[in-house]
């Protein structure tokens, strides 16, 4: 297992675990109950984006669909592009997932908009 990082206020009682797999890195992350997953990723440095959609983004608004990332657990998708993705194995939107739960999320290479790394 890689670094732990706690993002949790301090203020909530109810905390979930978040494991970030980037390639061969694991990141476990301690965060409050029902932050947005691409608020988390990004608070803790493990942006779901590609170095062009960094900049080039609706905002976390589930427009754009370039902030993919596979969920390992079984997460009930409750976002328009959400069903569709897993319907069709497609990557979901880190910006319509409340981290309710125990986590543990993929982040994926991103083919069409030019890779995470270069």
């Amino acid at each position: 297992m890689g670094d732990q990082v706690d993002l949790s206020t301090g203020d909530s009682t109810e905390t979930v675990r978040l494991v970030v797999v980037d390639g061969e890195a694991e990141t476990e992350l301690v965060v409050d109950r029902g932050r947005v997953l691409r608020d988390v990723l990004l608070d803790a440095g493990l942006s779901p984006y590609s170095r062009l959609t960094e900049r080039a983004n609706c905002g976390g608004r589930g427009i754009c669909a370039t902030c993919g990332v596979r969920i390992v657990e079984d997460l009930e998708p409750d976002h328009w592009h959400d069903k569709l993705a897993e319907r069709f194995g497609y990557p979901r939107l880190s910006c319509q997932i409340g981290v309710t739960q125990d986590l543990r999320v993929d982040l994926v290479e991103k083919v069409i908009w030019g890779n995470r790394d270069e």
